[in-house]
């Protein structure tokens, strides 16, 4: 017990500051909604085929556009993505809200890269990741050695002085009352950042390489892209195909031969950009594939789940207070380790006294 206790307390004070700024900025996040500002950020979603074909042909022929995230009931904007980090938002109708060159001119979109990257892309989801393992691992421990002390338990909000015993004894009862919630973040977090783990959390619900064939989007082939391509076309189809689903994100070509990308989202999708996704060839506008979310196999619903769990985008605002809840106490949590190890540590001189008495003794 004593390794278990030496080893919670350097997992705390080495990797404590990442979880905390991970639960600070991910319940940043929980209501960015509610303070992006903008004009007809709350206009009522208009999802009909002629005002959704309207909008896209007036954005899409901006130049450098490459896509764009539709709006949503949350949301009443359509976000129009360029090269790199440059964007725009604009109303339903298409008119240009507002415009950047750069993320760190929308403080939602550097927050949301800070919290799924880090700033580094692919090798901060690496850290991340890690990160997530290691909470996993405080928290399981964390309920191990509070099971020792469980018949002093004192609930409180904040500790009852800033001296270290105190917050040690809050650190303790507050991780308790949290850990359910927080093992529900870390555990669907790490899953979206962390493949590995993924799967071992899926495999109940099936086969993990069914899973990962129905998530792995298909390769298809087809020509250039054309000067002017006919959405109109393409989203008729679209809305053929999914008669109930919504808008949600239109992507051009990556790559020569490429295809174009539509997501869409069905009523009965969790996930808020749907995974429901059609490709169309990029020089004719014909209809290459599509996928049914809601046909995928279990592991991929499961999946599929995990993000919108994670980021309260299910349950509206009571499962986003939970999950505030959730956030703010690994902030708290994290941070107070952070401090008590590295700047509140017992003085030697004072160990050494209280050994020899004991030895004495």
């Amino acid at each position: 017990m004593s390794l278990l206790d030496t080893l919670h307390r350097w997992t705390g004070g080495l990797i404590g500051l990442l979880l905390a700024l991970m639960g600070l900025s991910g319940t940043i996040l929980l209501h960015e909604n509610s303070w992006i500002a903008l004009p007809h950020a709350n206009d009522p979603l208009r999802g009909d085929l002629p005002t959704v074909v309207a909008a896209t042909e007036r954005l899409m022929a901006m130049p450098g556009a490459q896509g764009i995230i539709y709006a949503d009931e949350r949301f009443g904007l359509h976000q129009l993505r360029f090269g790199k980090q440059a964007g725009a938002y604009a109303a339903q109708s298409g008119d240009i809200v507002t415009r950047w060159a750069s993320q760190w001119e929308r403080p939602e979109l550097w927050i949301f890269d800070f919290h799924h990257h880090l700033f580094a892309g692919d090798n901060g989801e690496w850290v991340i990741g890690i990160a997530g393992l290691c909470g996993l691992f405080f928290i399981v421990t964390g309920v191990i050695l509070w099971w020792r002390t469980r018949r002093t338990f004192r609930p409180r909000l904040l500790p009852k002085r800033m001296s270290r015993p105190s917050i040690l004894w809050h650190h303790r009862d507050l991780g308790i009352l949290a850990a359910p919630l927080l093992l529900l973040s870390v555990v669907t977090g790490t899953m979206m950042i962390f493949q590995p783990f993924a799967a071992i959390v899926i495999a109940p619900f099936g086969p993990v390489a069914e899973t990962a064939k129905a998530l792995e989007p298909p390769r298809y082939k087809g020509g250039p892209l054309a000067a002017k391509p006919d959405y109109a076309a393409m989203l008729t189809e679209a809305r053929r195909r999914f008669p109930d689903a919504e808008f949600r994100i239109l992507s051009l070509p990556r790559g020569a031969g490429d295809p174009i990308m539509l997501r869409m989202r069905q009523q009965a999708e969790w996930l808020p950009n749907g995974r429901s996704t059609l490709w169309f060839d990029a020089e004719t506008g014909k209809l290459l594939g599509a996928r049914d979310a809601l046909a995928m196999p279990p592991g991929a619903q499961v999946f599929n789940m995990a993000y919108p769990v994670h980021s309260a985008k299910v349950g509206g605002l009571p499962w986003r207070l939970v999950m505030s809840v959730s956030g703010l106490s690994l902030t708290m949590l994290g941070s107070f380790a952070v401090w008590t190890f590295w700047f509140r540590r017992p003085k030697a001189a004072k160990w050494r006294v209280k050994a020899a008495a004991l030895a004495s003794a």
